[in-house]
């Protein structure tokens, strides 16, 4: 079981930009399932575009907790909702 905790709202700005960022680290993600190492050159370039997606993703994460005052908690994350720009900290129990 968890528990979700609403701790803040972003702009429609913010918003857009980790749900671009979400978005390409699925699609990456996706395509590393078909991508075979064989291909070395196209395997290399989409290592090293998933890894700076996840650099991205994450840096955008730590930018906007300390821009905002996000609370943090041991083994807990935050969750957008694209829907409503909500940003919840799911903590588990």
């Amino acid at each position: 079981m968890k528990t979700n905790k609403l701790i803040g709202v972003v702009t429609p700005e913010e918003s857009s930009e980790i749900q671009a960022l979400f978005e390409r680290k699925n699609g990456l993600s996706e395509l590393a399932k078909v991508v075979s190492a064989d291909n070395s050159e196209l395997y290399e370039k989409l290592v090293k575009d998933m890894g700076e997606t996840q650099r991205k993703f994450q840096s955008w994460w730590d930018d906007m907790a300390k821009k905002y005052g996000w609370e943090r908690a041991d083994n807990g994350h935050w969750e957008i909702d694209f829907n409503t720009r909500e940003i919840t900290l799911v903590e588990p129990q």
